[in-house]
């Protein structure tokens, strides 16, 4: 018998190219989705931002410019290689499990924040699964499903005066491809860093941070992010 041949370990900066995949948003009508849509255009991608509301769709991404494009959400989701969900959370089940097959196969980057809100200000809110990530895999088990881009302020990204953003993107989940190629999307937007977090069972306490950080910009009138040292 020989002995297992031992794999060098991966560099995990090495990244792979995803210059050439096209990004659909669903809930891309939202301010997030818009952000994170008019910065990937910006980088060169192809990007369709999806919408129950195929009309309104076609209005905001007219209103990005640089190439964007709006459809209703399964065609959204259909048409691209990579999809984006940053949609209520109140929403979150009923769009993912009405999109199962379109997803089917494909990486679904979950940036949702189950997050409620009161007179002390915001708050987590328990979700059965754990994180909306957590219900967003239990629903697509046919996905590969990364949770990320979490904590970066909409109003930084459709700031047209901010050409680099100061955030690093926190990428969770258990397919050690898709986290790459997830990471790598993130460092396609000047300023963002994508940093592998863990498994998608640590997805909970990252969408919970959302409501620290809002917290912070609260008080100090501010956009808050993510920068993570020593790596």
């Amino acid at each position: 018998m020989t002995d297992a041949v031992k794999q060098t370990p991966r560099d995990p900066f090495d990244l792979p190219d995803v210059s050439d995949l096209s990004i659909g948003v669903l809930g891309g009508t939202g301010e997030q989705g818009r952000g994170l849509a008019l910065r990937w255009a910006q980088a060169g991608h192809t990007v369709v931002i999806g919408s129950r509301d195929a009309q309104r769709a076609a209005a905001s991404a007219a209103e990005l410019g640089h190439g964007v494009t709006g459809a209703a959400n399964a065609e959204c989701a259909a048409g691209t290689d990579v999809v984006v969900a940053a949609v209520p959370w109140a929403g979150h089940a009923e769009l993912l499990s009405s999109l199962a097959e379109p997803l089917r196969g494909k990486i679904l980057i979950d940036c949702v924040n189950p997050l409620g809100f009161d007179k002390a200000g915001a708050y987590a809110l328990p979700v059965e699964q754990g994180s909306a990530a957590q219900q967003a895999a239990e629903l697509l088990p046919r996905s590969r499903v990364v949770a990320a881009f979490h904590h970066i302020s909409a109003v930084l990204l459709l700031d047209p005066a901010i050409t680099t953003l100061d955030t690093d993107v926190l990428v969770l989940g258990d397919d050690r491809d898709a986290t790459d190629v997830v990471s790598a999307l993130a460092n396609q937007i000047p300023g963002l860093r994508g940093l592998y977090a863990g498994r998608l069972r640590n997805a909970g306490q990252v969408e919970a941070f959302t409501a620290n950080l809002i917290s912070m910009n609260r008080r100090y009138k501010s956009h808050a992010g993510v920068r993570i040292t020593d790596v």
